[in-house]
């Protein structure tokens, strides 16, 4: 996918109602999912994207531990308590499970657990009130940013492209 419309995907994103901060996550992950979708046709080549190797199975694992590393953020900081460092090798990493080639199973083990992530997240924003989202507890981005920041995690995807 060109680097135009991975800055349009994140545009888009960011431009989602500030009102509706679950739909940022959702939309994301409804969009690296057709994306995943094509990525069946990968013919094993990583993709080079601003310094760093991307794959499909890297791709869906950035975007799952993105969204579990900010939902243990908020999840903590609700509850009060210091939130806990990752300590996710990130992009930086390239491993060898994610060279694997990406099968329709695989492509079905990401549409669950993206799924269910995006579901979890929805349900957690859509249950704060206006005030939470924008004067969220402890330090960091409101919660309403935190979800604008995960909109973004269309990089990823974008990084591999539609191989259709």
């Amino acid at each position: 996918m060109s680097a135009t419309h991975t800055a349009t995907a994140a545009t888009e994103s960011a431009q989602a109602p500030a009102s509706a901060p679950a739909a940022l996550v959702t939309g994301m992950v409804e969009h690296v999912l057709a994306l995943a979708a094509t990525w069946t046709r990968w013919d094993g080549e990583p993709v080079h994207v601003d310094g760093r190797t991307y794959t499909p199975h890297k791709a869906v694992r950035r975007v799952a531990d993105h969204l579990v590393d900010h939902l243990a953020e908020m999840e903590a900081r609700l509850a009060g308590r210091p939130t806990e460092p990752d300590h996710w090798h990130a992009s930086a990493t390239t491993t060898d499970a994610d060279r694997a080639p990406f099968t329709p199973d695989d492509l079905d083990e990401a549409r669950s657990r993206l799924t269910r992530l995006a579901r979890i997240w929805a349900d957690r924003l859509d249950a704060l009130t206006p005030g939470q989202l924008d004067d969220s507890p402890g330090e960091g981005w409101t919660f309403r940013e935190l979800a604008r920041h995960l909109g973004e995690s269309v990089y990823y995807a974008d990084a591999v492209g539609d191989l259709s």
